[in-house]
């Protein structure tokens, strides 16, 4: 097809857009020489990004809708079989037919168990054909779920337009990419842009092959420091990378100006105390450019918090799949110290830390705190022995041993000093909204007890008979 041809097809998709579904056998008798209608399919995927066209089942084109996309997420159950089997193609051709067992199996194994020692060293990550395999064996599942379980907290507000311009920096071998296209419905138009170099890059490639037809993929394969953002998104994804870069503050701002006045930059991290504890020493640092939106709310004007806040959320597990299992069961070719199905190599936990991040000030909840009715976490010391009011953010599940005979639960209101948690002494009909709460939500509390623990160097704030809860 030649230039005339193009614009023309452009020309009448522009038109027909405002009238009925596009359907290029009907684009093709307008176009001069009347191109096969095949081929104005295809100028037609390769101009929906900038039409705003969306390609039907039908093979017609319509504009994408204005609404915003649907809050109907009900949680992740599994790792799709078909980004599974492509996955395993992957294997099998670096490695053969019998990739989880013999050598193959034990290279995969010892290539994950250094990933894992090098994480918690917290030292660098060369990422290999190799290594980038064994990464996507052991974290696809669980990156590939936190994703959509953290949209899902803007979809609640809508604010996760249908026609989205994305760009996911340091992307890895796609779990967070995947689970993103999972999430969004069909009729989504999504301008994707991928920035991750090395080896990883060629895994999220072949991946993103298994994608719809309404997904449009750019990899880009250079460091999340080098690359020039054009333009505005829609939402910036910084999906456990943060821990990897010599300056995340500095990246985190870079990419906050790449961000459009009413998108969401969304920063996730594994739930390990380094990590959990560096994305909120960042998240800490950036608000002078942008709101929490979720989940450390502020919710004293001017207040800035200052505690360590180990925080991070806790899922259902999603199925293991089999590509975990079966390297899990392979058999050995040398003496390695675990014996086959110790599930070792088996990651079906989907527990994470997050940050959403925006500009236009927008909260998940909009409840300022009011003095006159509420203590502030900022002077819990001056309330020790006594009880008040207080409105805090509920920060963890329960943090208590099983057998243990009270219930421990991580808040904050945005203004703490110091560590403060709601120890749930005597559950009653009128508190009992402090165990129910999901993560994230807001709660108001009457009547509660404030001490100082000194073992934890923090603040207990007892929840007993006396104490009333209440979700807001």
């Amino acid at each position: 097809m030649n230039a005339d041809q193009r614009e023309g097809v452009v020309s009448n998709a522009k038109y027909l857009r405002s009238v009925r579904p596009i359907d290029p056998e009907e684009v093709s008798d307008y176009v001069a020489g009347q191109p096969h209608p095949a081929t104005v399919r295809q100028v037609l995927r390769e101009e929906a990004v900038e039409l705003g066209l969306i390609e039907r089942e039908d093979g017609t084109f319509e504009p994408v809708s204005e609404e915003p996309v649907p809050h109907e997420f009900r949680g992740v159950e599994a790792f799709p079989d078909g980004y599974a089997r492509r996955l395993e193609d992957l294997l099998v051709e670096a490695f053969g037919p019998g990739w989880p067992d013999g050598e193959s199996g034990d290279a995969l194994r010892e290539t994950i168990r250094r990933l894992k020692e090098d994480y918690f060293a917290q030292n660098p990550v060369a990422y290999d054909e190799d290594v980038a395999l064994g990464y996507a064996v052991y974290h696809l599942p669980d990156y590939y779920a936190v994703v959509q379980y953290v949209l899902s907290t803007l979809t609640e507000r809508g604010l996760l337009p249908r026609r989205l311009r994305v760009l996911d920096v340091g992307a890895g071998v796609g779990g967070p990419a995947l689970g993103l296209h999972d999430f969004l419905p069909d009729d989504a138009l999504v301008e994707y842009h991928a920035v991750e170099p090395g080896d990883s890059a060629d895994v999220l490639d072949a991946l993103l092959e298994e994608t719809g037809r309404n997904f449009h993929p750019t990899v880009h394969r250079e460091t999340a420091e080098a690359f020039d953002p054009d333009g505005e998104y829609d939402l910036v994804l910084l999906a456990n990378v943060l821990s990897e870069l010599d300056d995340p503050e500095a990246v985190v701002r870079k990419y906050l100006d790449a961000l459009a006045e009413d998108g969401s930059l969304v920063a996730v991290a594994p739930a390990d105390r380094n990590a959990s504890i560096g994305l909120r020493e960042v998240e800490r640092a950036v608000t002078d450019r942008a709101t929490v939106y979720a989940p450390t709310l502020r919710l004293w004007p001017g207040e800035q918090p200052s505690d360590r806040c180990w925080s991070f959320d806790v899922r259902s597990d999603v199925d293991v799949p089999a590509f975990q299992r079966r390297l899990d069961e392979g058999s050995r070719a040398s003496d390695e110290d675990d014996a086959p199905g110790s599930g070792e190599f088996v990651n079906a936990d989907v527990q994470y830390s997050y940050s959403i991040l925006r500009l236009d000030g927008t909260r998940r909840r909009d409840l300022t705190a009011d003095a006159g009715r509420f203590a502030k976490m900022a002077e819990t010391e001056r309330h020790v022995t006594r009880r008040v009011d207080l409105v805090a953010v509920k920060l963890s599940h329960s943090l208590s041993e099983s057998d243990a005979e009270n219930e421990v639960y991580r808040v904050g209101d945005g203004s703490q000093e110091e560590d403060h948690f709601a120890v749930l002494t005597r559950e009653t009909a009128l508190n009992r909204a402090l165990r129910e709460a999901a993560y994230g939500d807001l709660l108001a509390f009457e009547e509660v007890l404030v001490l100082w623990n000194d073992d934890e160097e923090a603040y207990n704030l007892v929840v007993d008979e006396e104490t009333v809860v209440d979700r807001l």
